[in-house]
């Protein structure tokens, strides 16, 4: 191979070419590639805590959605019970609304039976008048003979 001046310039010309790259492109080059790299290996950190706090945001949020489940359980047992002892009060007092109401009625039953008792004592203490007076052809006195109707009104 035969080197002549041609090659010896084109030598000092890379050299000097190679020489300026590294002095002024490269390290602009290296450094970009650098912060990329760096803000690469920051963006998956990122993206390990996300994935990180994801996973425990969906724990808790299965934690909870069990403890909301847990309560709202409570609650409808709480209500059930609720909803027994209300209408077992409501039976008990419908239970004594009605003897309540049985011993009014007999109560009144008991009234109207001493009331016809009496009605019918009157009557008959005037029919046996009548008869007495029928019989004996002549008029009894009631307010002589008060006492002797009151007896036999007893009597009867």
């Amino acid at each position: 191979m035969n080197f002549n001046a041609t090659f010896i310039g084109q030598i000092i010309v890379f050299a000097i070419f190679v020489w300026l790259c590294a002095k002024f492109v490269w390290p602009p080059i290296i450094a970009a590639m650098n912060e990329r790299q760096t803000k690469i290996a920051e963006g998956l950190d990122a993206s390990d805590r996300a994935a990180k706090n994801l996973e425990v945001a969906q724990n808790e949020a299965a934690s909870k959605l069990r403890e909301a489940k847990a309560e709202a359980a409570e609650i409808i047992e709480q209500a059930n019970r609720r909803a027994s002892a209300i209408v077992d009060q409501a039976k008990a007092d419908a239970e004594a609304e009605a003897q309540r109401i049985v011993d009014a009625a007999a109560s009144d039953v008991d009234k109207e039976r001493n009331l016809a008792r009496e009605e019918l004592r009157s009557k008959v203490a005037t029919l046996t008048l009548a008869g007495a007076e029928k019989i004996l052809q002549a008029e009894v006195d009631a307010t002589k003979h008060n006492e002797l109707l009151d007896k036999l009104a007893a009597e009867l």
